[in-house]
């Protein structure tokens, strides 16, 4: 018994050391926090209609991992890109980049990027544009964000006809009750701000022109920040109001000082979970 014991601890440290010595980069969880690989994964995605793939915007991993994703994807089924990123107005000059109508300068001179795109998003950008992809512009036009932000779902009714176009079609249903929502209504610094109903505007944005441009037979990809799909709520609720039937998946991305197991709280956020060491490097 005590050979056995002694056994257990050198077995541990081992571990301890190997682990410390060797650190991982990542690591994939189920939603109920059983450890899975990254092709068992994969192979559970393109069975789906719809993938949500949660990120932490500065996180260099998670923007590695998306590129891999859609690597392996794409050899299973046809896909259709779409992302948080881009606003839906900027279609135009996102499709004339991907059909090299327009130059990579004159892209970024026409349409709002991110200030992380270089290095973040214009790798899944060139992979779509190189295998002829379509990637969707999905959010809605951060000026109607901000608008919403100001004075409410109200002040969309005086948009233009030519304005409407790029956001989801009024008047959008709005659930207060949803913990995302009820989370920032907490946050809201006095009753003037419509914090939730601006975030919520482009959850169904994005939900609008995901399923707008769905096609049968082939498997969404969507980008976008974790807060968005997190708990199936933010977009996947808008997506389940419209179209309960469509298989989706969500992946979201945490960080953790230890990633050995996943910590309880961050259980049920998705379907999957990858866990990044909280000292990672930032993009910015």
């Amino acid at each position: 018994m005590q050979k056995y014991f002694l056994w257990t601890i050198v077995c541990c440290q081992l571990t301890f050391t190997t682990y410390s010595q060797n650190p991982k980069s990542y690591q994939i969880y189920t939603a109920k926090g059983v450890k899975i690989s990254f092709k068992k994964m994969i192979n559970q995605l393109k069975k789906n209609e719809l993938i949500f793939f949660g990120e932490q915007h500065n996180n260099p991993i998670a923007h590695w991992l998306q590129l891999e994703t859609l690597i392996q994807l794409q050899k299973e089924k046809p896909l259709i890109l779409g992302a948080e990123m881009f606003e839906a107005d900027n279609q135009k000059p996102l499709d004339d980049y991907l059909s090299d109508s327009i130059s990579d300068k004159v892209f970024n001179q026409k349409a709002r990027l991110w200030s992380n795109y270089k290095t973040d998003y214009k790798p899944l950008v060139d992979f779509a544009k190189k295998h002829q992809i379509n990637f969707v512009a999905t959010n809605i036009p951060r000026t109607f964000a901000s608008l919403i932000f100001k004075k409410g779902f109200s002040s969309l009714d005086s948009l233009s006809d030519a304005d409407k176009k790029w956001i989801s079609p009024l008047p959008i249903s709005f659930d207060a009750s949803l913990s995302s929502y009820a989370e920032i209504k907490k946050m809201e610094s006095h009753g003037g701000d419509y914090m939730a109903e601006s975030q919520a505007s482009k959850d169904a944005t994005m939900a609008y022109f995901i399923l707008k441009n769905y096609k049968q037979g082939s498997l969404f990809i969507h980008f976008n920040g974790s807060y968005h799909s997190k708990n199936h709520e933010g977009i996947v609720w808008y997506i389940r109001q419209s179209n309960p039937q469509i298989r989706l998946l969500t992946i979201t991305t945490v960080e953790q000082e230890n990633i050995r197991t996943l910590d309880e709280s961050f259980k049920n956020q998705a379907d999957y979970i990858i866990v990044i060491p909280s000292n990672m490097t930032k993009t910015y």
